[in-house]
């Protein structure tokens, strides 16, 4: 399998960090966005099922201040049809509170109805609510059963007691728990909207109120948050009701009866908000998101790419401009920049142990000074490393003349005299190469222009104030250039000197030229 280059490998080691911390930070976001809603679904359930419990408590205890005012005038009425008639049809029609309200004896009869179309006017009544009134002889609120009319009710009572004492029976109104009245009003108000809805539980867990009015008489206590307020507790929780429905509710009983009532909202309809919440997040982000991993893209790539250069160059270090190749490349950051410089070291390095192998092919054989190969050699290295230098052209003046009068072995006697003038005017770090028959070259880094010209004066005037092995003196022309770091190549550099030289030549030899990189570009 071959191996992932940086650039690649920093593009995805950013965007599975990336992709892994978006994902995390989501699905924190999400849980803690999700059970902030759902505690505040239940306790808003728990508020309105307590606001519920407490405004339930106030209309029954409202019921029986009725019934008890209306017992108190009618000890002394029993005896009046009329006035009894008229108080339960005021009673039935004044609120709307009772589905039905009647006035017994202590006997249980029926001394007046409303409606009045009943029928149970002079009736003994033998229900579970009337055997109950009786047998309690107090204010009472039954427990839910089913009446003579075949309603699921519950009857409230206030008894009737004579002066003396003595108990002559009971007012009392029913709350039909299937059909419209105050209390189903009441109950069902306010609630729904979101799916969300209020029940009402007796003390045995039975159903006596439902927005499904078909499932008034169920027995619920399955259910858990049943079960606990009909134990007299108050409090939410999430559940699964006797339909599978996952449920977040919230209950509170009745101090007045024992009743619970549950309010409930399904559990989707919150998670289905945050659904919608998260979903437009998503689409903020996700855009961001991706700018991002493009930013990382491109900064893999700067990062990358030096490092591509160096490895590249390095694989072809044996190319003849792996040197000045390694100098051209744009570190951009420290690492990259020891790295490239370590690198060139190292070439260098074995350059140089190869030099050693074969000095042969980078010297001159006669003057013992380094050839054109040497001289490309040194070039490169300056460029690799960015030196500033300065370089000096020269060759003897009317060398042929020399020659053809003297021969060449004296010839050679004049160039090896050049060489060893050259070599008193140098320093051991600068470079003297001859680059083809009477022309020299001389490579001096970190020298200025000026510094190099003084240089090659004090050359100059040596070759022309000293005897040389002809007996006479032999001049030398000279051409001078200067190189900053990093801004001209040694193509350029050679060029400007050479063209100084030829001035020095066509202002009459024997002189020196220092050049200017503004005269000849």
């Amino acid at each position: 399998m071959p191996a992932l280059d940086l650039r690649r490998l920093i593009l995805l080691l950013t965007v599975a960090a990336a992709l892994i911390t978006f994902a995390n930070s989501f699905q924190a976001s999400y849980r803690t966005q999700r059970d902030l809603l759902m505690q505040q679904t239940l306790q808003a359930n728990l508020t309105y099922a307590t606001r519920q419990a407490y405004s339930t408590d106030n209309f029954l205890r409202s019921t029986q201040d009725q019934l008890a005012y209306s017992a108190r005038l009618l000890a002394d009425r029993l005896d009046q049809p009329a006035y009894l008639q008229g108080e339960v049809t005021r009673l039935k029609e004044q609120s709307n509170s009772f589905n039905s309200v009647f006035i017994i004896d202590a006997r249980s009869q029926v001394l007046a109805t409303a409606p009045s179309t009943l029928g149970l006017t002079g009736k003994t009544l033998t229900s579970i609510g009337a055997k109950a009134l009786r047998d309690a002889r107090k204010a009472m609120i039954s427990d839910p059963y089913v009446g003579s009319t075949g309603n699921l009710l519950v009857v409230i009572g206030a008894p009737i007691f004579a002066s003396d004492g003595r108990y002559l029976g009971h007012i009392a109104g029913s709350i039909y728990l299937q059909q419209k009245n105050m209390l189903a009003s009441l109950l069902g108000s306010g609630y729904g909207s979101d799916g969300s809805y209020l029940y009402v539980v007796d003390r045995q867990g039975k159903l006596i109120y439902h927005p499904d009015a078909s499932r008034v008489g169920e027995q619920v206590l399955g259910n858990s948050a049943v079960r606990a307020v009909v134990a007299g507790a108050e409090g939410s929780q999430r559940l699964i009701n006797l339909k599978g429905v996952d449920m977040l509710a919230g209950y509170s009983p009745l101090k007045t009866t024992g009743w619970g009532i549950v309010a409930q909202t399904p559990t989707a309809v919150p998670l289905g908000a945050l659904n919608g919440l998260m979903l437009q997040t998503l689409t903020y982000t996700v855009p961001l998101l991706l700018l991002t991993l493009l930013a990382v893209w491109w900064l893999s790539r700067r990062i990358a790419q030096p490092l591509w250069h160096l490895a590249n160059i390095v694989k072809h270090w044996s190319a003849p401009h792996a040197l000045e190749q390694l100098g051209e490349v744009r570190a951009r950051y420290f690492e990259a920049e020891q790295l490239k410089q370590s690198i060139i070291e190292g070439l260098m390095l074995i350059q140089q142990q190869l030099g050693k192998l074969s000095r042969e092919s980078l010297t001159d054989p006669l003057t013992g000074l380094d050839n054109r190969r040497g001289l490309r050699l040194a070039l490169e290295q300056l460029q690799a490393r960015q030196r500033p230098f300065s370089v000096i052209t020269l060759d003897i003046d009317h060398f042929k003349q020399v020659n053809d009068q003297y021969g060449h072995d004296l010839g050679d006697q004049v160039l090896l005299h050049l060489a060893a003038q050259m070599r008193a005017c140098t320093r051991s770090d600068d470079l003297i190469c001859r680059s083809g028959g009477e022309e020299f070259v001389i490579l001096l880094p970190d020298m200025d222009l000026d510094s190099a010209s003084a240089l090659g004066e004090r050359l100059r005037e040596r070759m022309a104030n000293s005897p040389s092995p002809v007996g006479d003196p032999v001049t030398i022309s000279l051409g001078v250039a200067y190189a900053s770091a990093g801004k001209h190549n040694q193509t350029q550099v050679l060029k400007l000197a050479d063209q100084a030289l030829y001035q020095a030549k066509q202002q009459g030899r024997n002189r020196l030229v220092a050049a200017q990189l503004a005269e000849f570009f």
